[in-house]
């Protein structure tokens, strides 16, 4: 009774909602499997292999209802190269009607609480692959890191320059290791990071996890080309990306379009160096970026640039690396500046 009293509350919520539609939601919820599948999903992003792991079932029995979930608009499947990652929808009436559901659950129920556990093992295999991974690239990871400025006073810099929230959406293209997204969680509702490496998302997913972040998520993607919703995010971020791109402009051009009317992009990157071995042996694609450059691309984004803010490297370093903090504005629309 409580529940279908809470779903007559919000009924304005489903008014716009085919009968039939929310009908077939409720029913593929309406499974003890694919109810714990939800219950899961709504916790993170998990591959088909690590959910046959937690809830010890075969992988053609949950793939069958992971797509009933995903038929229906309750779960979003998200390709990352040779894997395959879901997650629980996060927006519209999908969301709202997992919430309201959710909200009337006990998950101390034995079922919920075995795969809770069982969550926490597969975070843990994960956080291993990321250490691993680090290992590996450690010794190029460290002499990068020694060429500039410390991070934690970069970061610091960032959170001075970006908007002091309270943020809806936060998104973060090229979001490597997820460090944004950890940093700026606490201004925000929610965050999204988008990398094209499956290696990095690992690691992001890992990382966000151990810092007990539960409002970002990572997906894999094209940051020139992605899958974010026009104006849906007041801060976009591109951290040590766009030496790597061949080109700029469509990335910061894509960041213009996600952003909300009064929206910030921040931009973290390298002055101009020469330092070839970075090009060399490092997949720099350019050695720093110019202003004028900068400029330009802002200004063809229809941005307003402010003059960044620089953090030169160690006087002790014969060589190194000056960093760069632009913000960029999207105008408010006419309407706003009037008001």
């Amino acid at each position: 009774m409580r529940l279908a009293n809470h779903i007559n509350d919000r009924l304005y919520d489903f008014m716009k909602i085919d009968p039939e539609t929310l009908v077939d939601a409720l029913k593929a919820a309406g499974e003890p499997t694919r109810l714990r599948l939800l219950a899961l999903l709504r916790q993170g992003d998990l591959a088909v292999g690590e959910l046959v792991q937690i809830l010890k079932q075969s992988q053609p029995r949950l793939s069958h209802h992971l797509k009933t979930l995903t038929t229906a608009g309750l779960v979003e499947r998200l390709p990352e190269g040779s894997w395959v990652y879901y997650r629980a929808t996060s927006k519209g009436w999908p969301r709202r009607l997992l919430d309201t559901l959710f909200a009337e659950i006990d998950l101390g129920k034995a079922a919920f609480a075995a795969d809770r556990t069982a969550l926490n093992d597969i975070r843990q295999q994960r956080l291993s692959t990321a250490n691993a991974y680090f290992e590996a690239v450690a010794d190029d990871w460290d002499r990068i890191r020694a060429l500039h400025f410390p991070n934690e006073a970069i970061e610091k810099a960032l959170l001075e320059v970006a908007q002091p929230g309270p943020l809806h959406r936060v998104v973060d293209l090229g979001t490597g290791t997820g460090r944004m997204l950890a940093l700026f969680a606490p201004r925000a509702a929610e965050a999204e990071g988008l990398d094209l490496s499956h290696q990095m998302l690992t690691v992001a997913r890992a990382n966000l996890a151990k810092a007990g972040v539960t409002n970002a998520r990572v997906r894999q993607g094209d940051v020139a080309a992605t899958p974010f919703e026009t104006d849906s995010a007041e801060l976009v971020i591109i951290h040590q990306v766009l030496h790597y791109i061949e080109d700029p402009a469509a990335v910061i051009a894509e960041a213009a379009r996600i952003l909300r009317p009064g929206g910030q992009l921040l931009i973290v990157d390298f002055a101009p160096h020469d330092l070839a071995f970075l090009q060399e042996q490092h997949g720099h694609r350019r050695l720093g970026l110019r202003l004028e450059d900068m400029q330009e691309w802002a200004d063809a984004a229809n941005l307003s640039l402010a003059p960044p803010r620089r953090f030169d490297p160690p006087d002790s370093l014969d060589q190194g690396l000056s960093v760069l903090i632009w913000s960029a504005a999207r105008p408010k629309q006419k309407q706003e500046v009037a008001a």
